[in-house]
């Protein structure tokens, strides 16, 4: 039976290859140190969980969820922008629930995009925004992110019958997978650009909440006139440690809010109502988690920086987010490189080509793996030869 040309197009997800890759070694008696997928080692807060056990005993919340989420979680969300942002929002209008952002990524296409239409999509850049816009008919126009840049797009190169056509602009600051942040300035040229060519913005704002050293990124929503031209996409699965009970948002123009939520009406029935209520605990509750898990993270990038730096590589410490963005070896390929961590050392990284073509020429490695077990992994790069140096005809 053939299948359809969009599934035929669709490139195998990338950490389900880097999982069979995994499981081929640890059958051969491997001991692996995945530093790959960007999944939150940490269990899900307490009261978090007592939140979503309270209201699964109630029966209430075992019927058909609303759609476009329960009040009382986007009045969570409207309270928490305005506590940590200063920005207001319209519970009712400005605010949907999604199964988590990766869903409403996925589907914002949906409501735009006609077959043929142009999205700009950041390369590298978080593989949802291309396969979204794939899978809605459309064309993806990809913005460079480059090390000369901050990894930030040039608007002013975009051609201008290509940004005439565009109706979406994907952005995600503090950055997957390069670890970047945005200044308020490049914001507000985005708005500016969007304003100039009708385009919607549609910013991923999922690891805002994990930065370092009293810095704090900003919202996109912050940005004057920002609502008049985009939405942000937000989840608690990072700041919670919640990536598997799927609960997110978005929020900000009222327009796209509600074509959203109609689109999302004809395919799911919304997120179960405990989970929900689980979130509004996360938001309205203790936040003293999300500050231990900050500075959990800022250890664990310091002994991965520091351990590669030893090893000749020259890098920054990023000021957000649970990934440190590296370079390769001269002579080698992201895929050919993270091959060679793996057969050498037994160590996992995420080829940067995955995110992309200006992936290529970098490797990703997340934090979440406790600090023990990155030292080893450090450690066995050490004892393997490995270094930013690294001669492939040696090894």
């Amino acid at each position: 039976m053939q299948s359809a040309k969009r599934i035929q197009e669709l490139p195998p997800y990338l950490f389900a290859e880097i999982d069979k890759k995994i499981a081929k070694a640890k059958a051969a008696g491997v001991d692996i140190i995945s530093l790959g997928m960007g999944d939150p080692d940490r269990p899900t807060p307490a009261h978090i969980v007592r939140g979503l056990q309270v209201a699964a005993e109630d029966p209430k919340t075992h019927r058909y969820p609303v759609y476009e989420g329960t009040l009382a979680f986007r009045e969570a969300v409207a309270g928490w922008y305005e506590r940590t942002r200063g920005v207001e929002l319209d519970p009712v209008s400005e605010i949907v629930a999604l199964i988590g952002s990766k869903e409403g990524i996925a589907h914002i296409s949906l409501c735009y995009v006609d077959p043929g239409d142009i999205n700009l999509i950041p390369d590298p850049g978080y593989p949802a925004y291309s396969t979204g816009t794939m899978f809605a008919g459309g064309k993806s126009y990809k913005m460079p992110l480059v090390a000369g840049r901050d990894f930030l797009p040039d608007l002013s190169v975009i051609p201008h019958d290509i940004a005439k056509q565009a109706k979406l602009m994907f952005l995600n600051y503090p950055n997957n997978p390069t670890g970047a942040v945005a200044p308020k300035g490049f914001f507000e040229d985005v708005v500016a650009f969007a304003r100039e060519y009708d385009i919607i913005v549609c910013h991923d704002a999922a690891y805002s909440e994990v930065a370092f050293e009293d810095f704090r990124p900003l919202s996109f929503l912050e940005i004057e006139g920002a609502k008049d031209v985009g939405i942000e996409f937000h989840s608690l699965s990072k700041t919670y440690n919640m990536t598997g009970w799927r609960l997110g948002w978005a929020a900000g123009n009222k327009n796209v809010i509600e074509a959203l939520a109609r689109v999302k009406s004809n395919i799911d029935s919304g997120v179960f109502t405990a989970v929900q209520s689980a979130g509004i605990e996360a938001l309205n509750g203790p936040q003293d988690s999300v500050e231990a898990m900050r500075k959990l993270y800022a250890e664990r990038r310091d002994i991965v920086v520091e351990g590669l730096r030893y090893l000749g590589w020259e890098l920054e410490k990023p000021r957000a987010t649970i990934y440190v963005w590296a370079p390769v070896p001269p002579g080698y390929t992201s895929t050919e490189f993270a091959s060679l961590l793996l057969e050498e050392a037994g160590v996992v990284v995420t080829p940067g080509i995955g995110y992309g073509q200006y992936g290529d020429g970098y490797f990703r490695i997340s934090l979440c793996v406790d600090k023990e077990r990155i030292e080893a992994a450090i450690e066995r790069l050490k004892d393997a030869g490995i270094r930013y140096d690294t001669d492939r005809q040696a090894l």
